[in-house]
């Protein structure tokens, strides 16, 4: 991305960060996992979108045909390559508004966690519309901070900043659905997980004719 965004941070984040997502959103992850095994098929061919180190790739392998885990951090992907892997998960750097994969290329993408961090998250979208097949899933679990007292937020966003992450979306979660609509996919299912803030699990298929 050519704007400021959270790079610096995620690299230095990179060592410790299976220890902090297990630490305060262990169970939302395992029923992360558990509903997109559900969700998706051995037939697929499937790209995670801020793989981080590869926790929610590597917890899928079993259930699709291959997996393509991407972030745009070099040490989170190095981090993620020094696991036990298994062959069919490949790990690769890659700008989530700029995907180098060739249109129509996955039947479903993976995105967790990520959009209310990335400055453009219509142009991340919009390479995921382009990535996928006809009738693709999207998979897109997100924090959602909307409703969240302001005073409590606004500290919090304060803390961050001082360390140099940064949050560019706020949506509460009804806004956070509606946001994925508006970019062209079918939101077919949704709910609340509880973890360290109210997280989304959003599916959604492509909308060829948006």
């Amino acid at each position: 991305m050519d704007q400021k965004d959270n790079k610096v941070f995620w690299n230095r984040y990179a060592k410790v960060y299976d220890a902090e997502v297990l630490r305060f959103s262990r169970s939302a992850y395992a029923e992360m996992y558990r509903r997109m095994s559900e969700a998706l098929t051995k037939e697929m061919d499937v790209l995670e979108i801020a793989t981080g180190t590869g926790l929610i790739a590597l917890n899928i392998a079993e259930a699709v045909r291959s997996v393509e885990a991407t972030d745009f951090s070099p040490k989170m992907i190095e981090t993620a390559k020094k696991k036990k892997v298994p062959g069919n998960v490949h790990f690769s750097v890659e700008d989530a508004a700029a995907l180098s994969f060739p249109d129509r290329a996955f039947d479903a993408v993976v995105i967790s966690n990520a959009l209310h961090i990335m400055p453009e998250p219509e142009r991340v979208l919009a390479n995921i519309k382009r990535v996928l097949k006809p009738g693709g899933i999207l998979i897109a679990p997100n924090f959602s901070h909307g409703h969240l007292r302001a005073s409590s937020w606004n500290l919090s966003v304060l803390i961050l900043r001082l360390v140099g992450f940064e949050t560019y979306s706020k949506w509460s979660p009804e806004e956070y659905v509606a946001f994925i609509g508006r970019q062209g996919f079918c939101v077919k299912n949704w709910c609340l997980l509880k973890a360290a803030f109210p997280l989304v699990y959003l599916e959604a298929v492509l909308d060829r004719e948006v």
